[in-house]
């Protein structure tokens, strides 16, 4: 399945790509994007986290969801869906989130993708891969935004127009945490400032794909 790829990439690459572990937090709007493009792109050993099920409000944006699956598991539902597209892929998932009391979980991968939006799950993830040498890049704002056009890859002190990234900034200081953490958000002003988190598919979509790609793009200029 990965002959395109192949000519793209090369051969060395792509076994490189198959030979790493990562683990993706969150299967939603961005996380489910990111499953998408990893899976497509050669890595064949995932292991996804997300303790939510799939409610009828998802299908305006999130990439698993359709009519048949509402009310089951997303984690099911994402494993299922990737192995359909490659039946060899090495995926496992949990049903439940990564949180501080949990964080230990993560000290068997080399690439961590965070697309959670729990502030403190953020914070002790960000902490653990930080202080075991593991590689991590995070999802920040990408609701209550209409265009994709502002979402960029950055560090997270670069971040502007985000008040996740903000609030994530202030935690880390606190804790002298370096602020040079790959981050993927959306650059533009919010909408509104309504409780509601309003959403489409064209900002949390991008911003799945560019996670992965970060990751892709990273093992390939690995020497």
């Amino acid at each position: 399945m990965f002959d395109r790829l192949i000519s793209l990439i090369g051969n060395e690459n792509l076994e490189k790509i198959n030979n790493v572990r990562v683990c993706l937090i969150g299967v939603g709007g961005v996380g489910g994007f990111t499953l998408e493009a990893l899976v497509r792109s050669g890595i064949n050993d995932i292991t996804i986290y997300d303790g939510d099920i799939i409610d009828k409000s998802n299908l305006n944006r999130q990439l698993i969801t359709d009519s048949t699956n509402i009310g089951d598991e997303k984690i099911d539902v994402a494993i299922k869906r990737c192995k359909l597209i490659n039946p060899d892929i090495n995926i496992k998932g949990f049903s439940y989130n990564i949180t501080p009391d949990n964080v230990l979980e993560l000290k068997e991968y080399d690439y961590v993708i965070d697309a959670c939006d729990d502030i403190n799950a953020k914070v002790a993830i960000i902490k653990y891969c930080i202080n075991n040498n593991i590689k991590i890049v995070c999802a920040l704002g990408t609701g209550k935004r209409l265009s994709p056009m502002g979402v960029k890859i950055c560090t997270l002190d670069k971040t502007n127009n985000d008040a996740l990234a903000r609030s994530l900034r202030q935690r880390l200081r606190k804790e002298n945490i370096s602020l040079k953490i790959p981050v993927v958000y959306n650059s533009d002003l919010p909408i509104n400032n309504d409780k509601v988190i309003a959403s489409s598919i064209f900002s949390p979509a991008t911003a799945g794909l560019y996670l992965a790609y970060y990751v892709i793009e990273d093992i390939i200029k690995e020497k």
